[in-house]
């Protein structure tokens, strides 16, 4: 399983869209408070749709109890890292891909500790860092990627695997 974890979330549009990749990709997401916003606010069910009843999530005062309920492979995403996300094998069975508050990231104290663990995703020098909600679909694909996809669906299973191959009707 694919454990997303949010330290301290302060957008509720980007934990919205982030609780939507985790009911697409089967992912549980874990939230570290303080968060910026209430669960219940209008502005989360708006940016995850309907989806939301549908996502595993948990709620967790602090860093310490997470780790203290947490095992697992921990791995931070943070500007400073120095290895792209591509260069790590995500095979282990308790993954936990760890993304830090909107304005200031994971604190210093925690990345200090597992710095073989921290990663960046490349990109130029005329942005501080890509927007949080896509930071976490590139990372979930990816590790969804280098396990062949788990067991989700490769079809669509509303319109059909072969709706592009039916005839369109033209009025």
């Amino acid at each position: 399983m694919i454990n997303i974890v949010l330290y301290e979330p302060e957008i509720p549009q980007n934990t919205g869209n982030i609780m939507r990749t985790c009911v697409a990709t089967n992912s549980k997401l874990h939230l570290i408070e303080p968060l910026g916003f209430k669960l219940d606010d209008k502005t989360i069910k708006r940016c995850g749709v309907n989806y939301i009843n549908n996502c595993d999530y948990k709620v967790y005062p602090n860093f310490e109890e997470f780790k203290k309920q947490n095992k697992g492979t921990y791995y931070y995403f943070t500007r400073y890292g120095k290895k792209p996300h591509t260069e790590f094998e995500f095979k282990d069975e308790n993954i936990y891909l760890i993304f830090g508050k909107e304005s200031t990231g994971i604190p210093k104290e925690i990345l200090q500790k597992d710095l073989e663990h921290c990663m960046r995703f490349p990109m130029t020098d005329k942005v501080r860092a890509l927007n949080l909600s896509n930071c976490v679909a590139i990372a979930t694909y990816e590790v969804l990627r280098q396990n062949d996809y788990f067991d989700l669906l490769r079809t669509e299973p509303f319109k059909g695997e072969n709706y592009l191959e039916k005839d369109i009707e033209i009025n």
